[in-house]
């Protein structure tokens, strides 16, 4: 019987998952045991780019053509509806987030009101490990600490890392959010399209930021997706 080409698998394997999965759901399940290569993660990468039957949906994450439109109605995303995809987009990032934290073992929280949000096919609040925000401070902080879109404890929960995921919302909230939040020993990110650098960077040198100024950095979006796929080979250097 003749072997399937590497394009072939990757069809396959996407038809096997449902029509759609992540670069990283493909590295783990498509059988690279007869690939003649060093570098199998690579060659998905560009079969998934370069084939016309494929679609990306949002950076690492991938869907074949027969299955579009089933998989945009699974995804509750409809073809040039701003919200729908800024909703998408949104719990995307959360939801990536979430998984990097949980792989490096730390406690993670998103919002009540995000337990409802997709990440993919799931719901927030089924893949974090809480919504209800540890008691880690006064009350008047935790007030505004159960807004960040996400939040890494560590394992006395205290607060190590905050991300704020900023699709088309003001980046100057997550900031005046961090600065209230500065005394915590903890790592501030804003997350977003890396054509909202500049934007960012504007907005974290104005002098009422002075003090967060060092502790706060961009995450552009490929570098969330690039972090996630990166796990997948047992990559435990933090940002």
């Amino acid at each position: 019987m003749m072997r399937a080409t590497q394009k072939q698998q990757v069809i396959d394997t996407l038809r096997h998952e449902g029509g759609y999965a992540t670069l990283r759901r493909l590295y783990e399940t498509v059988d690279f045991s007869n690939w003649k290569t060093k570098t199998p993660e690579a060659t998905v990468r560009r079969i998934v780019q370069d084939c016309d039957q494929i679609f990306r949906i949002q950076p690492g994450l991938w869907a074949l053509e027969e299955s579009r439109d089933a998989v945009l109605r699974k995804f509750e995303l409809k073809p040039g509806d701003k919200h729908s995809e800024e909703q998408f987009t949104h719990g995307y990032y959360q939801g990536l987030l979430v998984e990097i934290g949980k792989l490096h073992h730390l406690t993670t929280y998103v919002p009540a009101q995000d337990k409802n949000r997709k990440f993919i096919d799931l719901r927030l609040g089924d893949i974090s490990d809480t919504t209800e925000l540890p008691s880690f401070t006064y009350e008047h902080l935790l007030r505004k600490a159960k807004t960040i879109d996400v939040i890494w404890f560590n394992e006395r929960l205290m607060p190590r890392e905050f991300f704020e995921v900023e699709h088309t919302t003001d980046i100057k909230n997550s900031l005046t959010k961090f600065y209230e939040l500065q005394d915590f020993y903890a790592k501030f990110f804003i997350v977003a399209d890396a054509n909202r650098r500049k934007e960012f960077e504007d907005k974290i040198h104005v002098s009422m930021f002075d003090a967060i100024g060092n502790r706060v950095k961009f995450l552009a979006y490929t570098q969330v997706v690039e972090k996630y796929e990166g796990m997948a080979k047992a990559s435990n250097s933090m940002w």
